[in-house]
């Protein structure tokens, strides 16, 4: 039987793409690259708008033009007029390219806007067999690429992609780039005992005292999913995440429908453990599921008690986890401080595609120099987890 053509085209909402149609490629997983909840950016106005971040999703459709066309795969895909709300920092290459007397914006960004957790970027409909699949995971890397130098941008980033995807970006002059996050793993713990008594004595009692503090205090702390989730709780969790957010980088990028619109669509997949004190909500720590992993998102609170940013962000996560039988906790970017937790370092994995030679070369240089140290560095972390040494 012939092969269809290929057709690539994008599209500046997900609105303009029925959810079934985006779904059966993004699997259900992962949370972040649903319909769901990337359409929640949109709607809430997260994204779009003047917030820099403009939606250009790319479509690879097979068949003849018009509405018999079927979506063999996907991307998530934006046109960035800055670089905030990514986690993997490029400002300085875009301070070297201006001086230069480039522009370095706009540019383009595979990602989840705002969240730093790994995932498929390259959504492919399971239907295809894996020699289609590969082929169709070229052509959305070849896509960006083409469009990149159609659009006269400067550059192309795909950013907490996993490992394989990386390969074929590669295989599209994507430059790699390495960075580290610290995850927990669910080695078959039955409980969270279980879980400490495979640390050192040391580094156990210092948990169990942190644990301790927040039991003894008049905070308490609530798991709230599904329909137990309202808009009173949403309400005083942007209070904390504005607040909390304020004070570290300036404007929080969520907006308070966004909050909303994914406990409508995606209610079951939200754990927000929400904290008290005398009847009064002070903070939350808020949480996404996956089919194997539960995602620390956003904390925020509005008074600051000792270790409770521990507990509800760290710990609380790992008795879900282990209650629920996943395999990993994703506690965010960055935060050395939780190896001493039980979080351990992980890598991750950007990919980066520079359209001018002489600034690809430059960035080549410093993308050897930097993998090496942020290899070093998690060998050396790895070796300074709190876990019993054999």
């Amino acid at each position: 039987m012939q092969q269809q053509p290929l057709t690539i085209s994008f599209i500046q909402s997900l609105d303009d793409i029925r959810p079934s149609d985006w779904n059966d490629c993004a699997g259900t997983n992962n949370p972040f690259i649903s319909h769901e909840f990337l359409s929640a950016l949109e709607h809430s106005s997260s994204v779009g708008g003047d917030s820099g971040w403009v939606p250009y999703h790319m479509l690879v459709q097979a068949g003849a033009t018009g509405n018999a066309q079927t979506i063999k795969a996907c991307m998530p895909l934006y046109l960035k007029n800055h670089s905030y709300g990514e986690y993997v920092f490029d400002h300085g290459w875009a301070d070297a390219f201006e001086r230069a007397g480039g522009h370095y914006y706009p540019k383009l960004q595979t990602s989840v806007p705002f969240t730093p957790a790994t995932g498929p970027r390259f959504l492919v409909h399971p239907s295809n067999i894996p020699e289609e699949t590969e082929l169709l995971k070229s052509a959305l890397a070849d896509g960006v690429v083409q469009i990149t130098e159609k659009m006269g941008l400067s550059s192309a980033h795909i950013t907490f992609l996993t490992t394989e995807e990386a390969a074929i970006a590669q295989a599209s002059n994507f430059l790699v780039r390495h960075d580290q996050q610290f995850h927990w793993h669910n080695d078959n713990y039955s409980s969270f005992d279980h879980f400490l008594n495979q640390l050192s004595s040391r580094k156990r009692k210092q948990i169990r005292k942190e644990r301790k503090i927040v039991a003894d205090s008049d905070i308490h702390i609530e798991t709230l999913t599904g329909d137990d989730l309202t808009e009173n709780h949403w309400d005083a969790f942007f209070q904390f995440y504005t607040d909390t957010g304020a004070r570290k980088w300036g404007q929080p990028y969520l907006t308070r429908e966004f909050f909303s619109e994914v406990s409508r669509t995606m209610k079951d997949r939200i754990v927000l453990f929400m904290c008290t004190r005398n009847g009064i909500q002070i903070a939350a720590a808020l949480n996404f599921l996956g089919a194997d992993t539960i995602y620390g998102r956003q904390w925020g609170c509005i008074e600051d008690h000792p270790c409770l940013h521990f507990e509800a962000c760290y710990y609380r996560a790992i008795d879900y986890a282990i209650e629920h039988g996943l395999k990993t906790v994703e506690a965010g970017a960055q935060g050395p401080h939780k190896l001493a937790r039980g979080y351990q370092p992980v890598k991750t994995t950007s990919v980066h595609y520079i359209a001018n030679p002489s600034f690809r070369e430059a960035v080549e240089r410093f993308l050897e120099d930097e993998r090496r140290g942020v290899s070093a560095e998690i060998d050396y972390l790895a070796s300074k987890t709190p876990f019993k040494k054999a």
